[in-house]
C-alpha cells in the first residue's frame, strides 16, 4: 500500500515555509529570503519514501492584496488549499501570533482541510519562549497536532514529515520518484538569480524586482551562455540595482553563477540587463508570461 498526496503550505510571510520545503524534499527547490513576497508562485516540492510520497505546495505568503501581482499570489493560495489533501500550517515561533495567523486558521477550519501545525524557528527560542509559542498555537483552535520544528536545522521535521504522510489518502505515487520538483527548468532558473537580488537588497526595491530568463545558448565546448532580464519600475531602482560602478550587478551576478552552476551541475556564463518597466506589477500580460498566475 502506497500513500500520495498534496500538502499546502500555509503560513504568513517570513514564516519559513521555503526552508521547511528544502528540507524535507532534500534539495532547493524554493528560493529563501527573509523578504516578504519571496514565494510569488507555487513551488511543488516532491519527497518520495519507500511507501509515500508528499507533494508540498509551497505557498505565496497570505496577506492582503496590494496590486494586481498581490491578487494572482493570494488567488493561487486559495486555488491550492482548496484543491489540497492537507494543509501544513507553519507559524514563525520567533513572532506573535497575529490577524494574518487567525485568518488562516479560520480558513482552515472553514474548509474542513486535515490539518498538522508546525511551530518554526525554535532553534532560536528558549524552552520558556518555545512553550509559550506553543500554547499561542493551540490557540488557534485547530484541531491537531503541534510540532515545534527548526526548518534551518532539521530539529523536529522527521516527525512532522511521518505524521503529514498518515494524512495522504491511499494510491499510487504522482510523480516519477526521482523526481524533487515539477516547476520549469526556466522558472527555478530565473527564481535563483531573483534570490540573489533579494538577498542584496532592501526596503521596496526587492519587491520592485523580477526575472525573466532570456536566451539560453549551448556552447560547443559545454558552455552555458544565459541571458536574463532583471525588470524594476523605475530609473531610481535601476541605478541600485546596477551600484556604483555596477558593482551590485557584479555581485549579483557572480554569486547567481555560483547557484546556477550548482543546479545544473555545468559551467554557466549569465549576462544580466536591467530594465525599466513601469508598473509592471499592474501588467496583466507580462505577469501572464513570467507565469504568475
Amino acid at each position: 500500500m502506497t500513500r500520495s498526496g498534496f500538502v499546502a503550505l500555509a503560513g504568513r510571510p517570513n514564516a519559513g515555509k521555503s526552508t521547511l520545503v528544502n528540507r524535507v524534499v532534500g534539495d532547493k527547490v524554493a528560493i529563501v529570503s527573509d523578504k516578504p513576497q519571496t514565494t510569488r508562485r507555487e513551488v511543488r516540492g516532491i519527497a518520495t519514501g519507500a511507501d509515500w510520497q508528499l507533494v508540498l505546495v509551497d505557498l505565496p505568503g497570505v496577506q492582503r492584496p496590494r496590486d494586481p501581482m498581490t491578487e494572482r499570489m493570494q488567488h493561487s493560495v486559495e486555488r491550492a488549499l482548496k484543491d489540497a489533501d492537507a494543509v501544513l500550517f507553519t507559524l514563525n515561533g520567533e513572532q506573535q501570533v497575529g490577524k494574518g495567523d487567525r485568518f488562516i486558521a479560520r480558513a482552515i477550519r472553514g474548509a474542513g482541510l486535515k490539518a498538522v501545525v508546525a511551530v518554526n524557528k525554535v532553534d532560536q527560542l528558549s524552552k520558556k519562549r518555545t512553550l509559550d509559542a506553543l500554547l499561542a498555537a493551540e490557540g488557534l483552535n485547530i484541531d491537531t497536532e503541534i510540532f515545534p520544528i527548526s526548518a534551518r536545522t532539521g530539529e523536529g521535521v522527521p516527525e512532522l514529515v511521518q505524521y503529514l504522510v498518515t494524512l495522504l489518502p491511499e494510491g499510487p505515487f504522482l510523480y516519477p520518484a526521482e523526481d524533487r520538483s515539477d516547476a520549469p527548468e526556466r522558472v527555478h532558473l530565473a527564481e535563483l538569480i531573483r534570490e540573489q537580488v533579494l538577498l542584496r537588497t532592501r526596503d521596496e526595491l526587492p519587491h520592485a524586482v523580477e526575472v525573466d530568463l532570456g536566451e539560453l545558448t549551448e556552447r560547443e565546448d559545454g558552455l552555458l551562455e544565459l541571458e536574463a532580464f532583471l525588470w524594476v519600475e523605475g530609473n531610481s531602482q535601476k541605478a541600485i540595482l546596477i551600484g556604483a560602478g555596477g558593482t551590485m550587478i557584479k555581485a549579483i551576478g557572480s554569486a547567481a553563477r555560483k547557484e546556477l552552476q550548482a543546479s545544473l551541475g555545468r559551467r554557466v556564463h549569465l549576462e544580466l540587463r536591467v530594465r525599466v518597466r513601469k508598473a509592471w506589477r499592474r501588467d496583466d500580460a507580462l505577469l501572464d508570461r513570467l507565469g504568475i498566475e
